[in-house]
């Protein structure tokens, strides 16, 4: 049987499943996906929210008995295809279902480290004692070593201690390979028909393959991207070089209870972070506040103290790199240090001969430390060699792929110069009915100083019509603080929980915001995509303003000016249409099911007052239209009174 019959009205899903509704957009994408698969095609999908897209791509690479990867935007998004998606399918399809999880090494447990780190004095701290004990319980009790499944914070010190990684693995050589978590798990995806990877791993064996090493991941026929619109981001990261302070940090701290453990010189891991501290510290300084926050790294700043410095930890790292070379018979824990070493003054080199017209070298703010690196100005021709050849068949998937219902410009990016299918969807949502867009005309340009109290002002204003439930959806951390603290005082007046990014994990604040019911997050980038708050928890999503990148962003500016050079509108072919695919994601937070009902409010009047905000608005679902915050009033109270 055909996919598409399979999720119709006279499939056995629609007969087993209690309120299963079939959808004609999903069996219609279903189709697109087996006929790619079938015909060794690329195909391009835009499935508005509400579609069904992952059971939609997941009913035809089952049925196809080829080798598929399938990569997601987030971990979060793999387990669920793991753990609800794929065992509901097997149980109502009665088709056999063989399939692995892949995650990046750091998701794992490493037996090894573990053993060396509970032997460690760093592990008798209290703090870390406590977390260890949690470890050792777990470690008892998993199947796979996956940090999704420790009852641990997120930001838990003692992880970082005994995780896995590419620069922690011996191999076959090591003691504990054959119940090694990562072992385990590759033989799981060898074994497998699907392997549910996301796109970090992915691009990371990419970038293996393409350097001429060894893939992580298992040959495949079959690659499904969901969340495609975040493959350019991701393949610029993975196919670029950094080296942050907090790596060199963790290359010191492992180095020097490697050589503890057999009476090495301590030394080198002293000088090797003190050499770290002293070269950063003499870097181009980067602003924190501002989203992303990159500054240039021009090659001719490594002269004078800047260029020794660069040299000391150059030495540093080979002076470390040498002695565990020599040391390497009296533990395992000396090759990956050497390795890892190796790995980073190679990193530093190419950094510091980074400039060119086809790569951006830059500094910015990493965690509480810094980070340099250098980037690709365009993935495009890499990935139309490498991604399109990696697979017989590529299905490209996400909720935002077009811009004012045109799939060039992500199909530039990602450089698809050649025919392919395309499919846009519609999300099965009543929008006219279920949301609102609310544009205040009369505020003033985001650019001006009196944005900020406006805004805040309007914030106020709609929180109080929905009574709170209301994501504040910010392109800066600087102006996700200043709204915050501006509404504060009000906010708690009136009984709201007022939550920001970064007073806890993501996973705890969305979990206070969806237990109280009335609360206000302010958050930035990472909320406007990947969040699901279904129901009546979430009903108003403001927006700060248009989501255009950081024009000062050395990478941004570099692509620019290519786009100049060959004679285009930067700003229209490329400013625009990714913010217009950014603004899109923000907008989808709001409806997640067909009985979600709420606003979304745009605080940017440039929608309105310039001609580009056509391509915004012609981005956007169809939601009714407010100007005024009587008539964004008027909409809510229609629905309350319905």
């Amino acid at each position: 049987m055909r996919a598409a019959k399979l999720l119709g009205p006279g499939g056995p899903l629609a007969k087993a499943i209690a309120g299963y509704e079939h959808r004609p957009s999903q069996m219609a994408m279903a189709d697109a996906v087996e006929a790619a698969i079938a015909h060794d095609g690329v195909l391009l999908v835009e499935a508005g929210t509400g579609t069904g897209k992952t059971w939609a791509y997941l009913v035809p690479a089952l049925l196809s008995g080829r080798k598929v990867i399938v990569s997601t935007g987030t971990r979060t998004l793999q387990d669920q295809i793991m753990e609800s998606d794929l065992p509901l399918l097997a149980k109502h399809l009665s088709v056999p279902v063989e399939a692995a999880c892949m995650k990046g090494l750091g998701n794992y447990l490493c037996l090894r480290r573990y053993s060396e780190f509970r032997k460690s004095a760093a592990a008798a701290t209290p703090r870390l004692a406590r977390q260890l004990r949690v470890i050792d319980e777990w470690r008892e009790t998993t199947p796979t070593g996956d940090r999704a499944e420790l009852p641990l914070p997120e930001d838990a010190e003692a992880w970082s201690y005994v995780q896995s990684g590419s620069d922690t693995r011996i191999g076959p050589r090591c003691t504990f390979h054959d119940a090694c978590f990562i072992s385990r798990m590759r033989r799981r995806a060898q074994d497998a028909q699907i392997v549910v990877v996301n796109h970090h791993l992915f691009f990371a064996d990419l970038a293996l393959r393409g350097g001429g090493g060894g893939g992580v991941l298992p040959e495949y026929e079959v690659v499904i991207f969901d969340e495609a619109h975040q493959l350019e981001d991701i393949a610029t990261l993975f196919f670029g070089t950094s080296v942050s302070t907090g790596m060199l940090e963790r290359l010191a701290r492992d180095a020097a209870r490697a050589l503890e453990n057999v009476g090495g010189e301590l030394r080198r891991a002293d000088v090797l972070r003190t050499a770290a501290e002293e070269f950063f510290q003499r870097l181009p300084r980067p602003n924190a506040a501002r989203e992303g926050g990159r500054v240039p790294l021009d090659r001719s700043v490594f002269t004078g103290e800047l260029e020794e410095r660069f040299f000391a930890l150059d030495d540093a790292l080979e002076a470390l790199a040498a002695h565990c070379r020599l040391r390497v018979a009296e533990s395992e824990s000396m090759g990956p240090i050497a390795r890892r070493a190796g790995e980073l003054r190679d990193g530093l080199a190419r950094i510091a001969d980074g400039a060119s017209s086809r790569a951006v070298p830059w500094v910015a703010p990493r965690g509480a430390g810094m980070a340099i690196g250098v980037s690709p100005v365009d993935v495009s021709s890499i990935l139309e060699e490498s991604l399109f050849q990696a697979a017989d068949a590529v299905v490209l998937t996400s909720a935002t792929l077009t811009t004012g219902g045109d799939f060039s410009f992500i199909k530039r990016r990602l450089g698809i110069s050649f025919d392919v299918d395309e499919l846009s969807l519609p999300s099965p949502f009543d929008f006219g009915e279920q949301a609102a867009l609310y544009i205040p005309e009369h505020i003033p340009d985001p650019r001006s100083q009196a944005f900020a109290a406006d805004a805040s002002e309007e914030i106020l204003s709609l929180v109080a019509i929905t009574k709170g439930g209301a994501f504040v959806l910010c392109t800066s951390a600087r102006m996700m603080h200043t709204l915050a603290e501006a509404c504060r005082p009000t906010l708690v007046d009136r009984g709201h929980e007022v939550l920001v990014q970064g007073m806890a994990p993501k996973a705890t604040l969305l979990e206070r915001f969806r237990a109280r019911g009335d609360a206000v997050l302010f958050a930035t980038a990472s909320f406007w995509e990947g969040i699901d708050v279904p129901g009546d928890a979430l009903r108003l999503v403001i927006i700060d303003k248009l989501p255009f990148d950081v024009p000062t962003d050395p990478l941004v500016r570099a692509r620019c000016e290519r786009v100049q050079e060959q004679g285009g509108n930067a700003f229209m072919e490329l400013l625009v249409p990714a913010a217009a695919l950014a603004l899109k994601q923000g907008f989808g937070r709001l409806l997640r099911s067909q009985r979600d009902r709420g606003l979304v409010a745009i605080l940017d009047s440039r929608l309105v007052k310039k001609g580009y905000g056509r391509v915004f608005l012609r981005s956007l679902p169809p939601a009714s239209r407010c100007y005024s915050r009587e008539e964004a009033q008027a909409f809510w109270e229609r629905g309350e009174t319905s």
